[in-house]
């Protein structure tokens, strides 16, 4: 197997496959230690990152201008590393079953290309087992090598939270695995030289540990948007007990809400996957997605409640939605909530208007099928659904929102409660939140 001391001296090299959000900001913390291929599929992509352009904004200009990359679309390429890691993506497919298509043609690519004592190194999002049970079969028979003998695999499961400048890689603790002592040993060393290391027994355990990792926060943001349903029958607001019971100094901060993107509105689908699949009928966890899944559902329909008893003409009336990405700031709308809202009140024939000034056009209606609108393009609203807290949308006054809005029986969704309610309620606008 290849030894720590060629990669430190550069005479090995380090291949990060998939140049997303999780492989880029790896590659460019790695390449600061040792000679890194960054690989990916996307020619466009690879044309971009050689101009410097970082569409997904998870990595600063200046260190993406210094960093020592060489980027390549050339599979061909890989068969120069001695050590591999791939960050592909694993999402779940329409009936909510891991969708493993992507990390296996990975797979499939490195394997060709995998040459003698090389290690791979995964870091996407699997069920525990899917490592050993479907990727090492995978290399052994497209590199025609013995795996444990010829080549061998590890473990790392990604830890980055697109948009979060505080807890990037080199900040937070990797969690490393490999099949055997040997392979653990070089795999902590390669991490540990950026970033904190814990060494999980084995692989198994290090899968296991990303997916419960955002099950605990899925089930914890299930139990609050279980309590907003709940106490909007009651006409108390969530936020307000929350505030209450908040006081208490072991009280958990979650906060109800559109819980999407490519992590907490997936990862569980994994665990639940192999937990059936074994025998377990994981009760709770399917029942946090349940609840989470559907939360878009209920935001439309006290909308529309809303409008009915404001007297609105629901056929002639303008819905203004602000924000499509699943999370503040970013520009990533995989597996959107917002778009599912928008979506729902869609299906009510209702006249839906579009604003993000993050998100991209062409992505949006390729991926849900409807367009986003330029701001100068607006409507004005005669109902305002605030529904991504981009600073853009934070930042705006009562009067802002009251001049996007038209002149009478308005009313304004707070999806992600940035507004006071009393202030809102003295311009004359009706106010809606979770």
């Amino acid at each position: 197997m290849i030894n720590f001391q060629d990669l430190q001296s550069k005479q090995d090299q380090i291949c990060v496959v998939g140049l997303g959000y999780v492989g880029l900001p790896l590659a460019v913390l790695l390449s600061k230690k040792f000679s890194v291929i960054g690989f990916d599929i996307n020619a466009k992509r690879i044309s971009q990152l050689k101009q410097g352009i970082e569409r997904t904004n998870e990595v600063a200009s200046h260190d993406l201008s210094i960093a020592k990359i060489e980027y390549t679309s050339d599979s061909a390429s890989i068969k120069r590393a001695g050590f591999i890691i791939i960050a592909v993506p694993t999402p779940v497919d329409e009936y909510n079953i891991p969708d493993m298509s992507i990390v296996q043609s990975a797979t499939r690519l490195v394997g060709q290309n995998l040459k003698q004592g090389a290690i791979v190194v995964y870091e996407s999002t699997v069920y525990p087992g899917a490592t050993e049970e479907i990727c090492q079969p995978i290399l052994a028979k497209e590199s025609g090598l013995s795996a444990g003998v010829d080549f061998k695999i590890g473990y790392s499961p990604e830890r980055v939270n697109p948009g979060d400048k505080e807890h990037t890689i080199d900040k937070v603790v990797k969690v490393v695995s490999g099949m055997d002592d040997e392979s653990l040993e070089l795999i902590a060393n390669v991490y540990g030289s950026i970033t904190k290391v814990h060494r999980a027994p084995d692989i198994k355990t290090a899968e296991a540990a990303k997916v419960i990792e955002n099950t605990q926060r899925d089930l914890n943001i299930a139990l609050m948007n279980e309590l907003a349903v709940l106490f909007n029958k009651m006409d108390i607001s969530v936020y307000d007990v929350l505030a209450a019971a908040g006081t208490k100094w072991n009280f958990l901060p979650f906060k109800p809400g559109l819980v999407g993107g490519h992590c907490i509105g997936v990862d569980p689908y994994y665990l639940t996957y192999k937990a059936q699949a074994v025998g377990h009928n994981p009760k709770l966890i399917l029942a946090g997605r349940g609840i989470n899944d559907n939360m878009h559902k209920f935001i439309a329909h006290q909308i529309i409640k809303q409008m009915v008893r404001l007297n609105k003409d629901m056929q002639e009336s303008n819905i203004v939605v602000l924000g499509v990405t699943f999370k503040e700031n970013i520009n990533d709308v995989r597996n959107s909530k917002v778009a599912g809202l928008i979506k729902e009140l869609k299906s009510f024939g209702l006249n839906v208007f579009v604003y993000d000034p993050l998100a991209d056009h062409e992505e949006i209606k390729k991926e849900y099928g409807f367009e986003l609108s330029d701001k100068a393009e607006l409507p004005k609203a005669d109902t305002l659904v605030v529904a991504a807290a981009h600073d853009e949308f934070k930042n705006l006054s009562v009067s802002d929102l009251r001049a996007m809005m038209n002149q009478e029986k308005l009313l304004l969704m707070d999806v992600k409660n940035l507004y006071d309610q009393k202030e809102i309620e003295q311009a004359g606008i009706n106010y809606l939140s979770l």
